[in-house]
């Protein structure tokens, strides 16, 4: 029997997916599974050594895929603010081959450490480094993807939050403002950046690297404690999120969305 034309899986052959955070954690995952649907790759991070790294990593498991896909690498460091725009200008040349071939997704998982100070000691200071990363830089950024993103509703921007953007804990008012932040940042560049989509998609609980740095006897007791927080008793593996950020590039209908993945931590 002849296999249909594959006209879901292969959405995403051909086109061009700029990750942020893609050497590690969800954005190597996404990167791995937007490498499978036939993409071609920019992964970006501040560390060349890392990228190199995750390139080496993605031939080994991929060696088809990445004979037959372009991989690009660019060095972007987020956190200096003062220079974001020449380090987007920059990024965005090598990310299109010099303006030739445009971007079609754009995906940000990028994250630096987590500001969790006593409410008592919340400096002003603490609040914009909480920030620049997760929101700030990609605010900044948003003003280049018209001229380097393909503006059509098949194109998408992609942000990432997370849980404690609707569920505070103690101790997370600077991290929940900013989850909150990028959301909203996400439904206004819906607007602004139409027909391009822009969403969110909002983690839980997730089971990276971030977690080696825990000491191995109180590991099992946080993984433990996140499990009890959801319905599902799960903690998830970054290669679930992943599929959100595949369904937001493939799903062209929807914008200013955001996608819960949190195994029913709302709900308990």
């Amino acid at each position: 029997m002849t296999s249909p034309s594959a006209k879901y899986t292969h959405k995403l052959a051909g086109q061009r997916v700029l990750i942020f955070g893609g050497t590690s954690g969800i954005g190597f995952c996404v990167a791995e599974a937007a490498l499978e649907h036939g993409a071609d790759l920019v992964i970006s991070s501040s560390n060349q050594t890392k990228l190199d790294k995750t390139v080496a990593r993605l031939k080994e498991t991929y060696p088809t895929e990445t004979a037959k896909q372009t991989i690009i690498t660019h060095v972007c460091d987020l956190s200096d603010v003062a220079h974001l725009d020449a380090h987007f200008e920059a990024l965005f040349q090598a990310a299109t081959s010099g303006g030739t071939k445009k971007l079609n997704h754009v995906v940000t998982t990028a994250g630096d450490a987590l500001q969790l100070p006593p409410l008592s000691d919340v400096t002003a200071a603490q609040f914009y480094a909480a920030a620049n990363v997760r929101c700030v830089a990609f605010a900044v950024m948003a003003k280049h993807l018209d001229k380097y993103l393909e503006k059509f509703p098949s194109s998408s921007f992609t942000l990432t939050s997370g849980l404690r953007g609707r569920k505070p804990a103690p101790g997370w008012s600077l991290m929940t403002s900013v989850c909150g932040a990028v959301e909203g940042l996400a439904r206004g560049l819906a607007v602004d950046l139409k027909p391009i989509r822009v969403n969110v998609v909002s983690p839980g609980a997730v089971y990276t690297e971030m977690f080696e740095h825990f000491p191995k006897d109180q590991l099992e007791g946080v993984l433990q404690m996140f499990k009890e927080q959801s319905t599902t008793g799960t903690v998830a593996r970054p290669e679930d999120l992943a599929e959100s950020y595949i369904y937001l590039m493939k799903d062209q209908f929807v914008t200013g969305s955001i996608i819960e993945s949190n195994g029913g931590a709302l709900l308990v």
